[in-house]
């Protein structure tokens, strides 16, 4: 009983230090990755859905392709990098001259996580005649 009385006056401090963070503007401590929008006048995907779950369709999407020869564009990683790269930087991981990181990489230095995608796709967007030649059956 004792135990469960600890816990509750726990997390009412938590909740209430939480509160008062966010009524006092110190919610982020690491300022926000700044990077251009998106090209593009919305997302395959809902934003929340994407930041959740962004890379459990590329990997889908890589699977589909590779293992099974289907190749579409709404969760492909060359669509990403077309809409996504920076106008400056025209780049998804390079920083422009403003300071700005690239889409992916501003992000995932923010929440601390491994981009390793670009080891071996382009960072940067198709060529327009490239994109258009792709395209054609």
């Amino acid at each position: 009983m004792r135990r469960a009385a600890a816990f509750v006056r726990v997390a009412l401090l938590v909740a209430v230090g939480a509160a008062a963070a966010l009524a006092t503007g110190l919610e982020a401590r690491v300022p926000r990755p700044a990077h251009a929008p998106p090209k593009g006048e919305r997302c395959v995907e809902d934003t929340d859905f994407m930041r959740r779950n962004h890379m459990k369709l590329l990997t889908h999407q890589r699977d589909r392709t590779v293992h099974e020869g289907v190749r579409t564009r709404a969760h492909s990683l060359a669509n990403c990098v077309d809409c996504h790269a920076g106008a400056a930087s025209r780049s998804v991981i390079g920083r422009a001259a403003d300071g700005s990181e690239g889409f992916c990489a501003g992000c995932h230095a923010y929440v601390g996580v491994t981009l390793d995608c670009f080891e071996c796709h382009a960072a940067t967007p198709r060529p327009a005649a490239a994109a258009v030649a792709k395209e054609r059956p």
